[in-house]
């Protein structure tokens, strides 16, 4: 349901040139559309999937947070180098190369024997979503004329939006329904003739390249992604193996990595990152904002779900009917909210935080109330307010922060915060994960209800996010000032 990828993200302010002679035909923006739904909606439909994953696969609660965080480590740390590629080798081949990779990489999901080989496939599928993303903005931004941009974002807005939706709700039917006695499974094989379709009539869509684009700085990436993964697997797996001493081994070898991404990044001729854009105040504030508020979204569906199917007895649909009102509300919310901003300025986006903390606290005490599967009505105000809550604040954020750089910088800087989104929502999996974790194992006794065991997991594993979006509201209210004095 968060909004997870910037509107008109762009990795390089360089000139682009499109093939002479091209139109924008509607079937091209419809491919284009298609793109940007499927990468969102996989994000999401897992969801309601991971109860069905964890039971079939017999995997921990490290094992399946893996399978979703891994997607958003790896769509996170390459999202910058997709984009760049897609400037140098052509924005449609590599958007085609995208489409057909996640198609194979969802297959792959699809078939999976073992948590291992899923988690394997499901980092590969961010990967290639990494690929694939970037270029559907930087195409329909190159496409067209600044009105029909207008209309092109605003129904790529819709479609992102509709994906969350969609991935909740058809994703719970799809895993009820069982088709082909696939069950889980099928939420990820259907993506294969989705990619091989899209990637045969993305024919339809102009080529286009950036003129003069720095090239892609692999070692950069590598040390980067490296360093993050060795950071999140000791977080995923301590709770459940005990801390042995290899994880504190694997924190020590993550330090030494993401120190030395930082002093490459310094002398680098064309980094990743550019790092002098965290000079301004108001920019490191703001990419710690969105790390903090983001970490609270996917992190939040994991547990809910955990609670609803593994505690309640929910099926995974109705577990997704549960939920669609939240992202009603974060679609309405996300609507509304620039015209907030209009009238009451950056201070409406600290509001909004505040109304998503608040969101959180509710539904943290009607889910403490909870006895069993009859009682889980009670939580829709409060997953209603929950979801305006976070339309109201995740979706202008990001205008805010990357308006604290020069524009010549804005390519890199929404980058950068496109990044520390995904990032943010990995590691929420693993930090409410440790909570959720040692709460459950310390409920073991054996004559205490499951679903109590669940409800004590989940209400303590959303301290974490209660905490992470009132220091997040705090901070955007400091920001909002700060760029009102500029």
């Amino acid at each position: 349901m968060s909004d997870n990828c910037i509107s008109g993200t762009k990795t390089s302010s360089s000139r682009s040139s499109i093939d002479e002679g091209s139109t924008s035909s509607p079937l091209a923006l419809a491919i284009l559309l298609l793109g940007g739904f499927i990468t969102v909606f996989d994000l999401f439909v897992v969801n309601v999937a991971i109860p069905s994953m964890q039971a079939d696969l017999g995997a921990n609660f490290a094992e399946i947070g893996f399978v979703i965080a891994g997607y958003e480590l790896a769509f996170g740390v390459l999202l910058i180098a997709g984009g760049r590629l897609g400037d140098i080798h052509g924005r449609r081949r590599l958007f085609v190369l995208g489409m057909v990779g996640f198609a194979v990489a969802s297959f792959l999901c699809g078939i999976a024997p073992d948590a291992t080989s899923l988690i394997a496939a499901r980092l590969l599928q961010g990967a290639t979503g990494a690929i694939l993303f970037p270029q559907v903005y930087a195409l329909l931004r190159v496409m067209y004329d600044e009105a029909g941009r207008r209309r092109a974002f605003g129904l790529l807005g819709m479609t992102l939006g509709l994906a969350a939706i969609a991935g909740q709700v058809l994703g719970g039917l799809i895993v009820e329904s069982d088709l082909f006695g696939l069950g889980w499974r099928v939420i990820f094989l259907i993506n294969l003739p989705i990619g091989v379709l899209a990637a045969i009539f993305a024919r339809t869509i102009p080529e286009s390249k950036a003129s003069d684009v720095a090239g892609v700085d692999w070692p950069g990436v590598s040390l980067a992604t490296v360093g993050l993964l060795l950071l999140l697997l000791p977080l995923l797996e301590g709770p459940n193996s005990g801390w042995p001493a290899w994880t504190w081994g694997s924190f020590l070898a993550s330090g030494l990595l993401l120190v030395g991404f930082l002093a490459w990044e310094r002398r680098a001729t064309h980094p990743a990152v550019d790092l002098g854009l965290f000079a301004n105040r108001g920019f490191s504030a703001g990419a710690v904002v969105v790390l903090l508020i983001y970490s609270t979204s996917t992190s939040l569906f994991l547990c809910f779900a955990l609670l609803l199917q593994t505690g309640l007895g929910l099926s995974p649909f109705e577990a997704g009917m549960l939920f669609a009102p939240a992202s009603v509300g974060f679609v309405v919310a996300s609507l509304i909210a620039p015209k907030l901003v209009a009238r009451w300025g950056n201070g409406a986006i600290a509001g909004g935080a505040l109304i998503y903390a608040l969101g959180i606290g509710w539904l943290i005490l009607t889910a403490s109330e909870l006895a069993g599967r009859e009682d889980v009505l009670v939580m829709l105000p409060a997953l209603i307010l929950f979801g305006l809550g976070q339309g109201l604040s995740m979706t202008p954020l990001l205008n805010l922060v990357i308006g604290f750089v020069e524009e010549r910088h804005a390519g890199m800087a929404a980058g950068i915060i496109s990044t520390m989104q995904q990032v943010g929502g990995a590691f929420g999996v693993s930090i409410a994960g440790i909570f959720f974790v040692s709460i459950l194992a310390g409920h073991s006794s054996g004559t205490e209800p499951e679903a109590s065991r669940y409800v004590a997991a989940f209400a303590g594993a959303m301290f974490y996010n209660l905490a992470a979006a009132a220091v997040a509201a705090l901070l955007i209210a400091w920001i909002a000032r700060k760029r009102l004095a500029q």
